[in-house]
């Protein structure tokens, strides 16, 4: 196995295209151009991404980022061991140098100062600076880098900066139309049209509370959760509570809005 097959995706991971997000996507890789997809949280921006990772035939290293994350977690650094010092290249540092998809989750959590680093990559230089080890790496001509970040939960304190928004392409996500989302939790809950059509009519009720008291709506991914709790033999109502409404509010009014709603629909 050559370095960079441990980080192919080795079967189609299922994707419901909702536009043309695949084909300008795959206009952007064919320029190399670095994509941000921007969307709310569980809308199937990683999904879509591991499923253009596939579809291209090319590896996928992804990071999940974190406040705590530093410049060095992304890069690498120098690692003490029996035989002395070694360098440990980082997960940006690995797919630049093996052509990799290197996606950044949720960019925006990571500090700001760490975010400078992928300037470099994302112009015309596309080089990665790695200035303790005295290299400067020019990037694989396959390599590409993708980030995401939900505009919409974000603080002022934790969004992107425009000299890094504006070194990006992007794409918007959302939840899909009521169809295709039903079609999503069908299939990957395992549960029949009748019952995904409900799951997702609930999402909906949720979602027009967003802003009036909910911070997020119900995403896909919760929608799929709780139709796979159905599929294992649990009753409806109690699996919507568990994964639909418990993990978004512990709101006790709204909390029980939402139980309302799950019971009418579900009854």
């Amino acid at each position: 196995m050559t370095d960079g097959e441990q980080y192919l995706i080795k079967e189609e991971p299922f994707y419901q295209t909702t536009g043309n997000e695949v084909a300008l996507y795959e206009s952007a890789y064919n320029r190399r151009l670095p994509v941000m997809v921007k969307g709310p949280t569980g809308c199937g921006k990683s999904r879509f991404i591991e499923y253009m990772a596939w579809k291209l035939r090319k590896p996928l290293i992804t990071v999940a980022c974190n406040e705590d994350m530093t410049a060095a977690d992304l890069v690498g650094r120098f690692l003490l061991d029996e035989n002395g010092t070694r360098w440990q290249d980082g997960p940006l540092t690995v797919a630049a140098r093996l052509g990799a998809i290197c996606y950044l989750d949720e960019v925006v959590e990571a500090r700001q100062d760490t975010t400078v680093v992928i300037h470099p990559l994302t112009d015309h230089r596309r080089v990665l600076p790695l200035d303790k080890k005295g290299e400067l790496l020019e990037a694989h001509p396959d390599f590409q880098l993708v980030i995401s970040y939900n505009p919409g939960y974000q603080s002022l304190m934790k969004d992107l900066k425009q000299s890094t928004k504006q070194r990006f392409t992007a794409l918007d996500f959302d939840y899909p139309a009521k169809a295709e989302e039903a079609r999503i939790v069908a299939h990957e809950g395992k549960v029949d049209a009748a019952m995904a059509e409900h799951l997702v009519d609930i999402a909906h009720r949720a979602r027009n509370l967003k802003g009036h008291g909910l911070d997020e709506g119900i995403s896909t991914r919760l929608l799929v959760y709780a139709a796979q709790l159905i599929d294992d033999g649990i009753g409806p109502v109690e699996a919507c509570k568990m994964a639909l409404v418990r993990p978004i509010t512990d709101d006790p009014d709204i909390r029980a809005t939402l139980d309302a709603a799950v019971e009418m629909i579900l009854a």
